[in-house]
């Protein structure tokens, strides 16, 4: 079959040149944030609660890029050792991956909340599960996004939270 006349019609898939459905205009990279100055001696101010070993190392490589310090945590022991050693540092981030099956999201972001009442959390999930987006945000979740939402916007979230350090003592 002869499918030349596409090409007269002026594209792929016979669409007129300039013309696209509605609400699907191509997207584009966001560009990367500019890294913070390397400092050796800053505490971390974002914590993780991520067990899922893509996330951990999307984390660790954004955060090795833009020099920001991000610890991981297996159980809310592991934080509350972290915080005792950095004094009256309080964190100003703790991500979750609310389908974390070591620890219990809904139950732990509550006592969090309540000790740290300035520190942000954020949890991410799929864009599927409504229901556990809505509990988080009911116990205490600052911020809950899909998986993809949240990879995107990942170096913005990293940078602004351990900016914020710089912010304060400057």
């Amino acid at each position: 079959m002869d499918h030349s006349y596409r090409a007269a019609m002026g594209g792929k898939n016979g669409s007129r040149p300039g013309r696209q459905r509605p609400g699907f205009a191509p997207s584009y990279a966001q560009p990367e944030p500019d890294p913070l100055p390397n400092r050796d001696d800053a505490n971390s101010r974002i914590f993780a609660f991520v067990d899922d070993l893509f996330f951990l190392a999307k984390i660790q490589e954004t955060a090795r890029k833009l020099n920001v310090k991000v610890e991981f945590c297996k159980a809310e022991k592991d934080l509350t050792d972290r915080l005792k050693e950095n004094g009256e540092e309080k964190p100003s981030l703790i991500i979750f991956d609310l389908n974390n099956n070591s620890i219990k999201p809904l139950s732990l972001v509550p006592k969090l909340k309540s000790k740290l009442k300035k520190t942000s959390i954020i949890g991410f999930l799929s864009h599927v599960q409504g229901d556990l987006k809505q509990k988080a945000h009911e116990v205490g979740c600052d911020m809950v996004l899909p998986r993809s939402a949240f990879s995107q916007n990942l170096p913005q979230l990293l940078r602004r939270h351990g900016a914020q350090e710089e912010e304060t003592a400057g």
